[in-house]
């Protein structure tokens, strides 16, 4: 297995409260893995540490051959680089089309070459569904497209890992099924796939291996059965 992110007794806290304690976790190229949990159990501060916004208290993280945390903030760019991001808010830039906003990754991150720039975006844009949608700006678009968008945004540097953090928390329920299938469609692509989510309904849909935070532990829990 080609491992592409891996925690190692890590610890997390605000000041004196801990958030997890010595939690462990292996995933490898093209896995799909849900995290899950009550409000405050640590979901979205996992999710942090693996980015570098919070450093924690203990322990080790690696992002492919990478270990996060022990950079320094002037090298946190390059880790981004083999990570994909999406949040439950959807923090498009207002003036720019679609092409444009995911364009954007690329030209961060060194691209100069507008005709690969173009093909790159377009191909992932065709993944996600979205290629009619190209020059739209996004308050032309349903929420759906928009969250497409961000997961388009966060594809097209080809990352090791995506994170998302309750992806589909503003659609609705229709919606947001069909925004979790296209998650475990990019795991079958090849990148590993970590969403965090309180919908239980997802875990019942589309299961798939669930780690729960709970009581500054992470916990693996027994497989569900397609509902």
């Amino acid at each position: 297995m080609t491992v592409v992110l891996r925690l190692e007794k890590v610890s997390l806290s605000y000041g004196e409260r801990v958030v997890l304690s010595e939690v462990s976790l292996v995933m490898g190229k093209g896995d799909f893995a849900y995290l899950t949990g009550r409000t405050g159990a640590g979901k979205t501060s996992l999710l942090r540490s693996l980015y570098g916004d919070l450093r924690p208290t203990s322990g080790a993280i690696y992002v492919g051959d990478t270990r996060v945390d022990t950079l320094s903030p002037k090298e946190l760019p390059f880790l981004r680089r083999k990570l994909g991001i999406v949040f439950q808010d959807f923090q498009l830039l207002p003036y720019r089309t679609v092409f444009e906003n995911v364009a954007l990754t690329l030209e961060v991150t060194g691209w100069r070459d507008r005709r690969k720039v173009r093909e790159r975006v377009m191909d992932t844009l065709m993944r996600v569904g979205l290629s009619a949608r190209k020059d739209a700006y996004p308050h032309e678009l349903s929420g759906g497209e928009q969250q497409r968008t961000c997961i388009a945004r966060a594809l097209v540097g080809a990352p090791l890992l995506l994170l998302a953090d309750e992806p589909t928390g503003n659609l609705d329920p229709e919606v947001g099924a069909q925004i979790l299938v296209l998650f475990h469609q990019i795991a079958r692509w090849g990148t590993a796939v970590l969403l965090a989510t309180h919908n239980p309904q997802h875990l019942r849909d589309m299961p798939a291996p669930t780690y729960l935070c709970q009581d500054g532990k992470l916990v693996q829990l027994p497989s569900v059965s397609p509902a």
